[in-house]
């Protein structure tokens, strides 16, 4: 394990930049938000949660996959070169992580997606406890540790300190490059510093309002059961269809692919989409969810019976809680697993 004084994290933040790209969690309009380090930027380490989920380092809101030229009656296609230059992910948090985590299950799967592939291979994620986790928080309810996050480099930060300990290849291999930057944490202080403070974190999860909820339900053949519930009907009718839990999600993978005539060639890109929203898998003949209802309900379905019933088990919700705290009509997972489980003790 490793350290260094909080007031020196700006030289390693050059240090990792001087050859290749950085990005953590940046201050604007009163807003944090991972973005590139510049040495202008405010860092903001301090912020529990960002707006908006770091994943799109390695799943872009919107990319470029080619561009057609036309020269007369000859057409040419050139395809956007992979992502190619090494970066860092400095600050992500352990939500976050088994967030890519399900990433990876959709994007590296066959057929791979190359494109985030690319970025997968290219990138070194370095974690952040989470110091202080907040009311919103849920993550144990899935497995996630938040006081050890898996990553290539795991991190705490104790007062004016971080410790920093490499635990792959990649994080091993950037440790090394910041070597005379990094202090090495040998006594049993750090240790016990680490320690404590991961104590603490699991202690105030522990206190938290949903950190207890049961998936007892969701598993096993459920499938129909849960989407013939009549709770379907009640739940959705506040829904504004505006797809902010879906924008905020660190695991929501729905994306559109679209042409831009740019004057000299048409781009072929792919943005983010929404299965709230009303043209969300519109095809010739129509929407196959025609009622927000329809919609609502797959949004929910898909985390919490679809996905894990094709993914060993593994939900696609890290318990990050920027549903709860984004959504302007108060709907989101946690309200959704409580529903069920308040009918289902009813009937017992």
């Amino acid at each position: 394990m490793y350290k260094i004084k909080r007031e020196d994290l700006p030289a390693l933040f050059q240090k990792i930049a001087a050859d290749q790209e950085l990005y953590l969690p940046v201050r604007t309009a009163d807003q944090t938000n991972f973005g590139v380090w510049r040495e202008e930027a405010e860092v903001d380490l301090d912020t529990l949660k960002t707006v908006k989920s770091p994943k799109d380092v390695f799943f872009p809101q919107s990319e470029t996959l080619y561009t057609c030229y036309r020269e007369g009656k000859k057409l040419s296609v050139e395809p956007e070169t992979l992502k190619e230059q090494d970066f860092v992910v400095f600050g992500m948090k352990a939500c976050d992580i088994k967030g890519v985590e399900v990433l990876d299950r959709v994007f590296l799967s066959d057929p791979i997606d190359t494109f985030y592939a690319a970025r997968r291979d290219h990138g070194t994620i370095v974690a952040l406890a989470c110091h202080e986790p907040e009311e919103t928080c849920f993550c144990k309810v899935f497995g996630v540790d938040a006081a050890h996050p898996a990553a290539d480099v795991a991190a705490w930060m104790v007062e004016d300190t971080l410790y920093w300990k490499p635990e792959t290849e990649k994080g091993q291999k950037l440790t090394e490059n910041l070597a005379d930057l990094l202090e090495k944490a040998e006594d049993a202080g750090s240790e016990t510093a680490v320690a404590e403070e991961e104590e603490k974190i699991r202690s105030i999860i522990e206190e938290l309002p949903y950190s207890h909820l049961s998936l007892e339900g969701w598993n096993g053949d459920v499938l129909m059961e849960r989407f013939e519930s009549p709770l379907w009907e009640e739940l959705y009718k506040p829904c504004l269809a505006c797809g902010t839990c879906t924008f905020v999600c660190p695991t929501c993978q729905c994306y559109d692919i679209k042409d831009y005539d740019t004057g000299h060639g048409v781009q072929r890109y792919r943005c983010w989409d929404s299965c709230m929203y009303s043209d969300f898998t519109m095809m010739a003949h129509g929407n196959n969810r025609t009622s927000q209802k329809e919609r609502f309900r797959q949004r929910f379905m898909h985390k919490l019976v679809y996905f894990p019933a094709n993914n060993d088990g593994m939900y696609s919700c890290v318990g990050c809680g920027r549903c709860v705290e984004k959504c302007p009509a108060s709907l989101n997972i946690v309200k959704v697993i409580k529903a069920f489980q308040e009918k289902e003790g009813a009937k017992a």
